[in-house]
Formats: C-alpha cells, sequence, structure tokens
C-alpha cells in the first residue's frame, strides 16, 4: 500500500474506543461559481480559502474562459481588494491559455487538463481580521489528446485574505517557482490519453473546508456525494500525515476518529505494518528523523476527484493524487520524490458522516516531468513540519 500527506492544524483528543461520540457537525463549504465559500473564521479556514482560491485560479475554465473567471472573481475576491488583482489575474490567466494551446488555435474544455493541488500550507499571519498563507502546489496542465501528457510544475503562492461579509476573501497574492520534487524514478509518463478521465466534465477539483471538530480531524460530513469526495480528499491526506508512520498514538487516534468501526481493527494492523515499514526503510528514529538529522516529508495534493459508485449506503471515490515523500536532508539518494497515484477509498455511512472503510491505490497516473531540476534535499525541510500541512477537505 502507497500512503498519500496531509495534516489537521490540532492534536487529537478522541477517545480509541468505538463509542466514542460522534465529532461536532460544524459548518461546511458550498459552491458559488464554481468558487467554495462559508469557511469558519479560524486559521484552518483561512488555510483552506487560499488553498481553494489557489486551486480555482489554476482550474481549466478559470484559465480559458473569460466569463467563467470573471464570475469566479466577484466571489472569491474582497470588495476592498486592488483592482489590481483581478487584473493580474486576468494576465496570469491569459498567459497560461498560451501555454495550454501547444500551437493549436482552440482549446477544447472536454480535452484540456488543468489541475492544482496543494502540497503544503503554512500561516504567516493570522488574525479574526486578515491572514496571510503561504502555500506550496503542484500544477498539472495540458491536453488528453495528441502526442504530448500534461506537464508538471511547482509553485510558492502567498495568498492575502481578509474577512469580509461574513466569509474569507481574496485580498491580494503573489507566486514564484517552488520546490521541484522530481518524479518518482519507479514511474514513467502516461500517455496523454490516459488523462481523459480528469478534464473538467469527468472529474471535480477538490473542496477544503478546514472545518475541524473538537478531536482536530475533519467535522462530519454531509450525506451527499460531495460529501463523500470530501471524505475521500481528506482520507488520502491523512493516511500520509508524517505523523501516521512515526506516532502510532496520533494513527490510532486518526483512524479512531475516521474509519468505519467494522473496518478500524483491520485497517489499524495493516497501517500498523505500513508504517513499520517505512520507518525501516527510512531508517527513522521515534522522532521522525534519520541518524544525520534528515527530517522525513510526507505530503500529498489532491488533483481531482471522480465517484466510482455510490449511493446513500456507501461510496467509492477515485482520487488522482500528488504524493511527495523522502527526507529532507544531507542524504541526497533520500530526496523526496513525487509519485503520480490514483487512489480508490471506500467509504459507508456510519455514525451520522462517511466513514472510511479502505484506501487502494490503483494504476498511477504519471504527467511528463517538470522542467525545473530538482531541489537539494535539504531545502524540502520548509514544508515537513504539522505547521506546513494543508487543510483537510
Amino acid at each position: 500500500m502507497n500512503v498519500s500527506t496531509a495534516t489537521s492544524d490540532s492534536s487529537p483528543t478522541t477517545s480509541l474506543s468505538n463509542d466514542a461520540p460522534l465529532r461536532s457537525a460544524e459548518p461546511r463549504t458550498k459552491v458559488i461559481s464554481s468558487v467554495p465559500v462559508g469557511y469558519p473564521r479560524t486559521a484552518a479556514g483561512a488555510k483552506a480559502a487560499a488553498s481553494n482560491f489557489t486551486v480555482v485560479m489554476g482550474s481549466w475554465p478559470f484559465l480559458t474562459e473569460a466569463g467563467a473567471r470573471r464570475s469566479a472573481l466577484s466571489v472569491m475576491t474582497a470588495n476592498s481588494a486592488p483592482k489590481a488583482v483581478a487584473e493580474k489575474a486576468d494576465r496570469t490567466a491569459r498567459q497560461a491559455a498560451r501555454g495550454l494551446q501547444n500551437g493549436n488555435h482552440k482549446l477544447d474544455r472536454n480535452r484540456g487538463i488543468a489541475r492544482t493541488g496543494v502540497l503544503s500550507a503554512r500561516t504567516l499571519g493570522f488574525d479574526i481580521h486578515r491572514a496571510t498563507v503561504r502555500l506550496w502546489t503542484t500544477a498539472v496542465r495540458g491536453s488528453a489528446v495528441g502526442h504530448r501528457a500534461p506537464a508538471t510544475s511547482y509553485r510558492s503562492v502567498t495568498v492575502s485574505l481578509v474577512w469580509e461579509n461574513n466569509d474569507w476573501k481574496l485580498y491580494g497574492g503573489s507566486e514564484q517557482k517552488g520546490l521541484v520534487a522530481p518524479i518518482d524514478f519507479r514511474q514513467s509518463t502516461n500517455s496523454a490519453s490516459s488523462f481523459a478521465d480528469y478534464v473538467p466534465g469527468n472529474a471535480a477539483d477538490p473542496v477544503l473546508s478546514g472545518s475541524v471538530g473538537q478531536d482536530g480531524f475533519p467535522a462530519r460530513y454531509r450525506h451527499t456525494e460531495q460529501g463523500a469526495r470530501g471524505a475521500a480528499t481528506s482520507a488520502v491526506a491523512l493516511w500520509g500525515d508524517p505523523r501516521f508512520f512515526t506516532s502510532s498514538e496520533w494513527r490510532h487516534h486518526m483512524l479512531a476518529a475516521t474509519a468505519a468501526p467494522s473496518s478500524l481493527r483491520t485497517l489499524t494492523s495493516d497501517t500498523d505494518a505500513t508504517a513499520a515499514l517505512v520507518r525501516e526503510n527510512r531508517a527513522l528514529g521515534e522522532d521522525g528523523t534519520t541518524a544525520d538529522g534528515g527530517l522525513l516529508v510526507t505530503r500529498t495534493a489532491a488533483l481531482a476527484t471522480r465517484a466510482v459508485s455510490y449511493s446513500d449506503r456507501a461510496a467509492s471515490i477515485e482520487v488522482w493524487t500528488a504524493s511527495v515523500g523522502g527526507v529532507a536532508g544531507p542524504d541526497e539518494t533520500q530526496t523526496p520524490q513525487c509519485a503520480f497515484l490514483r487512489m480508490t477509498v471506500d467509504l459507508t455511512w456510519s455514525g451520522g458522516t462517511w466513514t472510511t472503510t479502505a484506501v487502494t491505490p490503483s494504476e498511477p497516473l504519471v504527467p511528463a516531468p517538470p522542467a525545473d531540476p530538482a531541489s537539494h534535499s535539504s531545502s524540502f525541510a520548509g514544508v515537513g513540519g504539522v505547521a506546513d500541512a494543508p487543510p483537510t477537505a
């Protein structure tokens, strides 16, 4: 089993008992003009808003359709924001659209791939009025037809937010080249046609909420397909949190909070074995570091989701993920690498929320490698801590 990445912002306090009380129901985001809205007035809510706005601004409709872009900007941008924010978004989108054409004069959304995933998120500043969040993102862009597979790239994005009209709104931002994790040497690039399941009409961008219960894990999900997609997005993220591998206590709390009671014993046994294998292979101590001071870095970005099956009692959701794993330190042989996997998350409706019964990797879906050279192993330490974890769904 290959395991992915992400974390929650708080330490869990939930009981390991199957009879633990239900996690509290928190307000969750809804979507207007393709933009998730309705965040908690918390640091986690600000992280979610910054992440979702960045994902939206990297989506195919935003990059290629002026009307869709104007609608999205009208929803996400603060009334108090400088006019230059929208103007910059227009310029950036037009430039990206030219790159997506690949010499063709017509952009076809039925064949287009433009997905952005958030690998890490750090709150640089926060109060109840303003927040600044720095994101490390990966984007996959291109076409599902032709001889050239969609390619991946990495950016460091800083997002400024204000609390306006009872929600987090975009106030400004900047971006530059981000840390580059090379593609896992065991994965080869798929053909362009392999990406057809992830064109705009066939899959959805993940929607992150920032809504957590008192246990520090995601609050209860709605009894809808979107709720199931959210639970699946969080599952692949939580199963790749660095503490999943280094702390049996944290891992057991996480499973008790998110797994179906009927599957808890099996999942606990299987994940204990997986974590032990990773610690052995990476030569990790109890604190998650190697003998020479290297830090375990694991991060997973959900690039898109699609429902394999759905009913009001059970769901199977496929999540296309970019999962970075390795050790940040002096040993270049353990430089973090990125694996692109399709993960199938099986869920059941239990205890008033969607709960996990299995997380299973299926066929990889691998874009062309980034144009920029890989970053030095030690530079990844800045995105490897708990404070750098992206929000869950």
